[in-house]
């Protein structure tokens, strides 16, 4: 049973979320919070496998109350936002906080209690629309390879590589394989190792290193160089 807090200034809204989680079956709301002190509060008491959140919340922002999570409990607790708040400066802080998921509330009931599945799996998720958005923002901001980030991108072997450069486009692991003639599931065992070895946890992070590598130069596009999807969540 997955345990989740759900957190939004809108009683309307947190009592509708938690019948949508509720009725999945697999999901319990074990609390609710009309702000970002009563999130952190219950994230504290109950530690919950996810807390499902907006950005703009009263007290405490949503920003804020991610990072006292965070430093609390550590990756034992998965914070999703849920907002319609999608200012691009918003989005690539949300990421930064170290939210394993980023969703707009016009988001179907479906895909948000798939997205509670996915971030309590250890996977990261992010709203199609926003995706592209945050990858431009975060790597026209990041630094080249660091020497020791060279030497890990070295150490993949020519498959992981060629895996690494597709990903990087945003390409599904059901598309890698079909381009790689292999399994989905040895696709998702190269994805694996490779987050592995790149000492990083989620696809996006990885995806990232590649583009300011230049690996995707070499790899098929099916993502417009930058992916606009990640159906497989983030992580492998």
């Amino acid at each position: 049973m997955i345990r989740v807090i759900v957190a939004d200034e809108d009683q309307f809204v947190r009592h509708a979320l938690t019948g949508i989680l509720e009725a999945d079956g697999g999901i319990h709301v074990v609390a609710q919070a009309a702000d970002g002190r009563e999130a952190v509060e219950g994230a504290r008491r109950f530690a919950p496998d996810v807390v499902l959140m907006d950005v703009r919340l009263p007290r405490l922002d949503g920003l804020a109350a991610a990072r006292q999570i965070h430093q609390a409990l550590g990756s034992r607790t998965r914070v999703v936002f849920l907002t319609a708040h999608d200012e691009d400066a918003v989005i690539t802080e949300a990421v930064r906080t170290g939210a394993a998921g980023f969703l707009l509330k016009h988001t179907r009931p479906a895909e948000v209690v798939h997205a509670v599945h996915t971030v309590a799996s250890g996977q990261c998720t992010l709203s199609p629309e926003v995706t592209g958005r945050v990858l431009r923002a975060l790597r026209d901001h990041a630094p080249a390879p660091s020497p020791d980030q060279r030497t890990r991108l070295d150490s993949l072997t020519p498959r992981e590589r060629a895996v690494l450069a597709m990903l990087a486009t945003g390409s599904s692991n059901q598309e890698i394989a079909r381009a790689l003639t292999l399994a989905e599931a040895t696709v998702k065992g190269h994805v694996t190792r490779i987050l592995i070895k790149l000492d990083t946890d989620n696809r996006v992070k990885a995806a990232l290193l590649a583009h300011r590598a230049g690996l995707t130069r070499t790899a098929p596009n099916h993502g417009g160089g930058l992916p606009t999807s990640l159906g497989d969540g983030l992580a492998a």
